[in-house]
């Protein structure tokens, strides 16, 4: 099993209150500046300590992730990142020209020598606002843009593209990736229609904003819909993504968590946090939903309830190992994408150190 470090570059200070889009009245730019090195120094640190991936993600209008791109941020983790694989999860494709994805990946993975994966994002709602796509038109945009990407990668010789919203006369793009016949690609989504296109364009899976047993059911359907278009995903083809915090011992985790208040149930979250549902210091950031019809049960999960169900991993290095099998044993995933449960300086930064020096040599093998 790999573990990833998602790095989702929170502003690091106080914001206003409200929906999205958050204004910025509270914005300052040292914290945005600080918050941005923070979150290499942890990318670096993690590398440094044995974290397989580390990921980052799009982003826009709000603190919870100050990467509205990320090919940005990669570009900079490239320099600090020298052996970890460094996942893109994603660019939100709807809202982006594909054709332009595609190069800045091949430019990324030729700049880290072939250490890029490939997460190919439909986005949250909420975002599709941001450059003014009909979300109506989100998922047909997303598989038209998949398809283009993928052709980009491989075709030597020049050709054009007349799709129903995308069309370019010629394409050739330089640089080509380094891995061939191109980067691993994942694409997020637990519904069916989600399962099923992964599945019948041989991508990975990625789960989010979700429950282990939620995420079972989904990854049995992806597998069953894999089978039946001819191929087998394998444990690395699954992503899962929930929170961690490790200490010396499991009191110790634990006080941690509640100095940081992810032992309180909520009642109610914005989209936003449900992105980012374990790193529950955001919640006082933001206020009533912007989709209610996405508000999950799991935002009213006290701290026993999260890691029962999967959605945080917390304890001393042995007591995560046992979490984590559960999780393995349930889910089969290859790639634990893990998010900071609480961000407390120097004891986050031990977290890290454990995960990658006491919790990852026991599950490598796995």
């Amino acid at each position: 099993m790999k573990i990833s470090l998602f790095c989702n570059t929170r502003y690091m200070g106080p914001a206003v209150r409200g929906t999205w889009p958050v204004p910025a009245t509270q914005y300052d730019p040292k914290i945005a500046e600080s918050s941005m090195q923070l979150t290499l120094d942890q990318a670096k640190l993690a590398d440094e300590v044995g974290f397989d991936w580390i990921s980052v993600a799009e982003h826009h209008f709000a603190p919870f992730s100050v990467t509205p791109n990320p090919m940005v941020m990669a570009g900079a983790m490239s320099q600090v990142v020298k052996r970890a694989k460094i996942a893109l999860l994603g660019p939100d494709l709807p809202i982006l020209n594909p054709l332009r994805v595609a190069e800045e990946l091949a430019m990324l993975d030729t700049l880290t020598g072939g250490r890029i994966i490939a997460g190919l994002m439909r986005g949250t709602p909420n975002e599709y606002v941001t450059y003014n796509i009909n979300p109506n038109e989100s998922r047909d945009r997303f598989a038209e843009a998949v398809k283009l990407i993928r052709r980009a990668w491989t075709e030597k010789q020049p050709f054009g593209w007349e799709g129903r919203y995308y069309q370019y006369r010629s394409i050739s793009i330089w640089p080509r990736p380094v891995q061939q016949p191109h980067p691993p690609i994942y694409m997020s989504g637990s519904s069916e229609q989600s399962g099923k296109f992964a599945a019948d364009n041989q991508l990975g899976l990625g789960f989010a904003v979700t429950t282990l047993p939620a995420a079972t059911k989904s990854a049995n359907y992806y597998r069953d819909q894999a089978v039946k278009a001819g191929w087998e995903p394998k444990p690395d083809d699954i992503i899962y993504r929930l929170g961690m915090h490790i200490a010396d011992t499991d009191e110790e985790a634990i006080n941690d968590i509640v100095e940081a208040g992810a032992d309180k149930p909520r009642a109610g979250i914005t989209l936003m946090n449900m992105a980012v549902l374990n790193a529950v210091q955001d919640s006082k950031y933001y206020g009533k939903d912007v989709e209610k019809d996405r508000e999950s049960n799991i935002a009213k999960h006290g701290l026993e309830e999260k890691i029962e169900l999967g959605e945080l991993i917390v304890g001393s290095p042995e007591t995560v190992v046992s979490q984590i099998k559960k999780i393995q044993d349930t889910l089969g995933p290859g790639i634990l994408d893990v998010i900071s449960a609480v961000q407390l300086g120097e004891r986050t930064n031990k977290s890290l150190t454990l995960m990658g020096t006491k919790v990852m040599p026991q599950i490598k093998d796995w």
